[in-house]
């Protein structure tokens, strides 16, 4: 069954609920983040967080997150198919009519070890949510418990799409891939920052984040004894030199107002002191904020490493992981969205706390979704004040407060709410326009 007849299934003997005349537009936001900050409601998603982050699964194998979910939804009523991707989970609110808007999170941890000593730290070692995932998912759970009580408000539907695989393993696509998101016409997606305040947002209209790319090579010579080298044919002098080489296609061939990075991040040879290996490999990132210098920087990148390499008598393979898709086209928020979502979160928030951004080398793979429908993408504060450290995403200090919760699903919530609302259907405009004229 397409995933199209499976909400027609799902929602065809279902009644639509009408609007109710009690409430306007501009104050769902308020009546949303009322609701969410309830004691019941609230601790229902830190629970929800707490559970997801000491129990912390990587990319694609994200079983028991996927599982947790499906049960909240069932908890809530609230009908889903899966899978998607492996583990993905796509959840449907509302009349199963058009228009259809999309809020997602991202469920996947990261492979290292969490230094934050409290109460509900990672049980698994080597695994942490370390990129506030967790609280994505639970944010995303909450959005869902408020518009499933507020149905009345909801005059079309939203899907709540539950991804893997966002640390590098192009999930987003693979959603796209498996029809996840038929029929949506946008879609809506947060990341929480550590060192916002709770209750501010800040995002902005046209390129947010840098599309991304991983690269590694191999650099093969001649292995032998460091104290002869004249009859070795050293690699790690010929991957020094891509390393330094590297460098120059950013400072040297780049537009200085066209922002792009290449780093190199592992190197790995001999674990001997006083051996040249037979190989040596290198791996790292490169970024840009359009497509076209993405792909020129890739193109260069295997020039450098090949041509250098041969410059020291070696030689060189490339692998850019293509066939895993994971190069990350840049995150381009669309205008109109833009507009949408400071309207909203200002009536939330008021206008001091939705603020302009500028753009990040970052990446999110929820770039995918912007290549096929219009996508925004904004950062809700979660700064813990308790945080001395105050660190960043993918560090093992990461913490975040959990006051933040109730925001971002009320948010999420409302951003879904008023875009049905202001993009009904031409038929049912005239339909209501004709009832409210008899």
């Amino acid at each position: 069954m397409s995933f199209s007849l499976l909400i027609f299934a799902l929602f065809s003997f279902s009644p639509v609920v009408l609007s109710d005349s009690s409430f306007t537009p501009e104050a769902i936001p308020e009546i949303f983040l009322t609701f969410a900050k309830k004691t019941e409601v609230s601790d229902w998603m830190v629970g929800i967080r707490r559970k997801i982050h000491e129990n912390p699964e990587l990319m694609f194998q994200e079983f028991n997150t996927s599982k947790l979910i499906r049960e909240k939804l069932d908890e809530l009523g609230i009908p889903y198919k899966h899978p998607f991707a492996g583990t993905g989970v796509v959840g449907l609110v509302g009349s199963g009519k058009p228009p259809f808007v999309a809020l997602r999170a991202d469920m996947d941890a990261l492979a290292m070890e969490e230094m934050v000593e409290w109460e509900h730290k990672s049980k698994i070692p080597g695994k942490m949510h370390a990129c506030g995932h967790d609280a994505h998912v639970a944010m995303l759970l909450g959005g869902a418990k408020i518009l499933q009580e507020h149905t009345n408000m909801l005059k079309g539907t939203v899907l709540l799409v539950f991804q893997p695989a966002e640390e590098g393993g192009a999930g987003a696509k693979k959603m796209m891939d498996a029809g996840a998101l038929e029929n949506v016409e946008a879609i809506f997606g947060m990341h929480v920052n550590p060192l916002l305040p709770v209750g501010e947002v800040r995002s902005r209209p046209g390129p947010l984040l840098a599309g991304a790319g991983i690269f590694e090579a191999v650099i093969s010579g001649k292995g032998g004894h460091a104290a002869i080298p004249q009859i070795s044919i050293d690699p790690v002098l010929a991957a020094s030199n891509v390393i330094v080489s590297l460098q120059h296609l950013v400072s040297r061939e780049a537009d200085p107002l066209d922002a792009q990075v290449v780093t190199v991040c592992k190197f790995e040879g001999s674990s001997a002191f006083n051996v040249i290996p037979d190989s040596v490999t290198i791996g790292g990132t490169f970024r840009a904020f359009s497509t076209e210098s993405l792909m020129h920087l890739k193109q260069r990148i295997e020039e450098v490493i090949v041509g250098q390499a041969a410059v020291q008598r070696c030689n060189a393979t490339v692998n850019f992981f293509a066939d895993d898709n994971l190069i990350s086209p840049p995150t381009v928020n669309n205008k109109d969205l833009h507009n949408h979502f400071e309207k909203v979160a200002t009536d939330m928030l008021g206008s001091s706390h939705v603020q302009a951004m500028e753009p990040l080398m970052g990446s999110e793979d929820f770039a995918f979704y912007q290549e096929t429908m219009p996508g925004y993408f904004f950062f809700l504060g979660a700064k813990d004040d308790t945080n001395i450290k105050l660190a960043s995403a993918h560090s093992p200090y990461f913490k975040i407060s959990e006051d933040a919760l109730p925001y971002g699903a009320a948010l999420g919530a409302s951003l879904a709410v008023r875009y049905v609302l202001e993009n009904q259907p031409e038929d049912a405009l005239l339909n209501r326009r004709n009832h409210q004229e008899l």
